[in-house]
């Protein structure tokens, strides 16, 4: 899916994250991976939330498969290098220190054949010893069809509800997200189609070592679903 409706409430509707914490623990484990780190991707940047911060510390580039969430994220990062591209097959020509895949957008990938082209994809774009960190999707055993999801916004000039249902097909979560906006303009409704696939923690593992990357664990991550710390051999290893 592009996000083509929600792009412009994104941020809005996740005003709740605390992104520049998330910046900051991406700052620490980067550095403490590859001291003098200068140059970071992020994979799958959305809106740019997290380059916006992490702009204070690195040089940064972020590509991501959504023209509509790319014009939101290059309006407030002028000058920011945000290229249009699928995380399963790109080349900027480009290596990088560092490289991030954030809020499980890993889980939008289809199967295993896809989540191992895209970590390979991203490896070829680190330099020797760089570092990956990848935010994994919920996982098989902590996902739960049929529960009502919703998230609720209550700014003066937006009324914003977000509700979903989500059902299993296979190993794949499937549900419309529905939106109910109010502005001053008027209220509009509109429904976006996501499929996320509930990869087992295993399956990372595999496709990080497939990829020649050394593999370490966070169970909590920035938001409660892990995350993953992979680094490339440096030339002395």
């Amino acid at each position: 899916m592009s996000y083509g409706r929600s792009a412009r409430w994104y941020d809005t509707i996740y005003g709740f994250k605390d992104y520049a914490a998330e910046a900051e623990s991406v700052r620490a484990l980067v550095t403490e991976a590859r001291p003098g780190a200068r140059r970071l991707l992020d994979v799958a940047c959305g809106t740019g939330e997290h380059l916006r911060h992490l702009q204070a510390f690195f040089e940064v580039e972020g590509i991501d498969a959504s023209p509509d969430m790319l014009a939101v994220a290059r309006e407030k990062l002028p000058g920011v290098p945000l290229h249009p591209a699928d995380m399963r097959a790109f080349d900027l020509g480009r290596t990088f220190d560092a490289a991030i895949c954030m809020f499980s957008a890993v889980g939008h990938l289809a199967d295993e054949a896809e989540l191992v082209a895209a970590v390979r994809g991203i490896a070829r774009h680190l330099e020797s010893g760089g570092v990956f960190l990848l935010e994994p999707w919920l996982t098989p055993e902590a996902y739960t069809p049929g529960k009502v999801h919703g998230l609720f916004v209550d700014n003066p000039d937006v009324k914003l509800a977000r509700i979903n249902v989500s059902q299993l097909s296979g190993r794949t979560c499937v549900f419309d997200m529905h939106h109910l906006v109010g502005t001053p303009d008027g209220v509009e409704h509109f429904v976006e189609h996501l499929e996320l696939t509930l990869f087992p923690l295993d399956s990372y593992r595999e496709a990080l070592a497939a990829a020649g990357l050394s593999v370490r664990f966070d169970p909590n991550g920035p938001t409660g679903r892990g995350l993953f710390i992979g680094v490339l051999p440096g030339p002395s290893t």
